[in-house]
């Protein structure tokens, strides 16, 4: 599968929000319990500073996405944060990773110097593992900062990618 990384546009936003939807359903990434619809999905990836959209080239089928804003205002605006998603039926495909460096590098066009993920949850291995191999710093756990479909909770491990750590800083 050839994937392309593209800007977002609001012929996505069905195909969008259903990959978005089933993170949500699933409950162990997104701290979200609700989907999104397409009209309300196509607001809310338009909100973003950007929304990368994994796109298959060879069928042109929408396959993920991510959310790129700031993770706060003023004096901290300079630390952004993401979410990512790929459709559930082709996780393990390694668009993920493709979706995180291509987020790193747009952060950097976006002039963000920090990005900082507040909870990824500690039972996300492969997310963990990811970010490990990209060069993310955990920053220490919060113990069982993310409730579980199930009613328990998990840990969550924030994690930080100093952007500017391949240029002069």
């Amino acid at each position: 599968m050839n994937i392309n990384i593209r800007e977002y546009m609001a012929a996505d936003a069905k195909s969008a929000s259903e990959i978005w939807n089933q993170v949500v359903d699933d409950g162990v990434a997104f701290p979200q319990e609700e989907g999104l619809s397409p009209e309300e999905g196509d607001a809310f990836f338009k909100e973003q500073t950007y929304t990368g959209i994994a796109e298959n080239s060879e069928s042109g089928e929408v396959v993920g996405l991510y959310i790129l804003h700031p993770n706060n205002v003023g004096r901290c605006g300079h630390i952004c944060n993401a979410s990512y998603a790929v459709r559930r039926d082709i996780r393990g495909e390694h668009i993920g990773e493709k979706l995180v460096l291509d987020c790193i590098s747009m952060a950097k066009k976006k002039g963000f110097r920090v990005l900082q993920f507040n909870a990824v949850v500690a039972s996300n291995v492969h997310a963990l593992h990811l970010y490990k191999r990209i060069g993310f710093t955990p920053l220490g756990v919060i113990p069982g900062g993310f409730r579980m479909p199930d009613g328990h909770y998990e840990d969550i491990i924030p994690h930080y990618y100093d952007l500017r750590k391949d240029a002069d800083q």
